[in-house]
């Protein structure tokens, strides 16, 4: 009997601890699945996401030939630097040749100018002849009224032989010599009018011309500037900070505008495009922390946050959008992207590079 006892006592003990187990395992699970659960809601991931990025793409805007390359695939430059040069020679003599015909034009403008100058003074001059000869004329006309009077009046008289005939003479030849004078005065008014008028003229042509030349020059200098700023153009600079990448040409390569010759890629303001479910970008919203793990650096975690929310999903912006109106239809779960923008200080090294696949969790909560 003791033995049946201890084996139903053992049997229950074993019973016991199993159930205490079970439930315990039962217990975890629960709360373990409750943690999970609740995770999810409030960290939701996706591993449809890539690091994105500007690419500037270095193309010639002139035809050359490349005379020297001065940087290498995967080197960091900064804007502005210098990095490769096109042959400048007949760029250079084209501005030569626009620097002489604008250079001669303007010689010719000054000329104009000095001619100008020269012609105004000379109607300056002129109109003071005038004004001269005008006072001249009232001083004759004056003078010519008392001589008509005298020699009237000693034409009378010599008819009446009331006075001698040399005293008639002396007073005719008097009068006859201020009628000249008279004569000779209109005529020389008359002079300095047609050359003040002709001068007027003159005068008109050369602000004319002067007019005509300056937009002459204007077409010179912009012809100049053309020819510098294709000068320019054969020395090829970095457009931004970043590192050069896809190096397509060598030096004595013969080039055409807009040719791609490499590309500069900034890694200082890469983000990232996750593709969300439409289902889980509801509780997503801009600013929300985001952590990011890389598939490079696995033990790693990069920070960022939400930026933006695309307005529509990724297959409505493809070439060929779906197209539900006919045929049956299946339901696909779409997905919406939202893009990241990297916290400034989460990758001092730039050890994020365009393309690759990482896998973002937004803490929604």
């Amino acid at each position: 009997m003791s033995e049946d006892s201890e084996n139903r006592t053992g049997n229950h003990r074993k019973r016991f601890i199993v159930l205490a187990i079970f439930a315990s395992v039962l217990f975890i699970s629960l709360l373990a699945g409750f943690f999970y659960v609740r995770y999810r809601n409030t960290h939701i991931s996706t591993d449809d996401a890539y690091i994105k990025g500007t690419i500037h793409t270095v193309a010639s805007k002139v035809s050359g030939t490349v005379l020297k390359i001065y940087t290498a695939d995967n080197r960091y430059v900064k804007k502005g630097d210098l990095l490769l040069q096109l042959d400048p020679e007949t760029f250079q003599e084209r501005v030569d040749v626009a620097e002489a015909r604008t250079d001669s034009e303007k010689a010719r403008l000054e000329s104009l100018k000095s001619r100008l100058i020269t012609t105004r003074k000379t109607l300056t001059q002129l109109k003071t002849a005038v004004a001269v000869a005008d006072a001249e004329m009232d001083v004759v006309k004056a003078k010519l009224i008392n001589a008509e009077k005298d020699y009237g009046r000693a034409d009378r008289l010599m008819k009446e032989s009331v006075i001698p005939v040399d005293k008639f003479e002396n007073i005719k030849t008097e009068y006859d010599v201020i009628v000249a004078r008279s004569k000779a005065s209109q005529k020389q008014i008359e002079q300095a009018g047609t050359a003040v008028e002709t001068q007027k003229a003159v005068i008109s042509e050369i602000k004319s011309n002067i007019k005509a030349q300056k937009e002459k020059i204007r077409g010179k200098i912009a012809s100049l500037k053309l020819a510098r700023i294709s000068l320019s153009y054969t020395r090829i600079c970095a457009p931004s900070d970043g590192y050069v990448t896809k190096k397509a040409v060598e030096s004595g390569n013969q080039v055409q505008p807009g040719q791609p010759l490499m590309a500069v890629v900034p890694l200082n303001d890469v983000y990232i495009v996750a593709n969300y479910k439409e289902t889980k970008v509801g509780s997503i919203k801009p600013g929300q922390r985001v952590k990011i793990k890389v598939d490079a650096y696995p033990g790693r975690a990069f920070y960022g946050r939400v930026g933006s929310i695309m307005a529509g999903t990724g297959s409505s912006f493809s070439l060929f959008p779906p197209e539900n109106a006919t045929g049956n239809y299946v339901k696909v779960v779409q997905r919406i992207p939202v893009k990241i923008i990297l916290e400034k200080e989460t990758d001092p090294e730039h050890l994020l590079r365009i393309g690759m696949s990482v896998i973002p969790t937004v803490y929604t909560k």
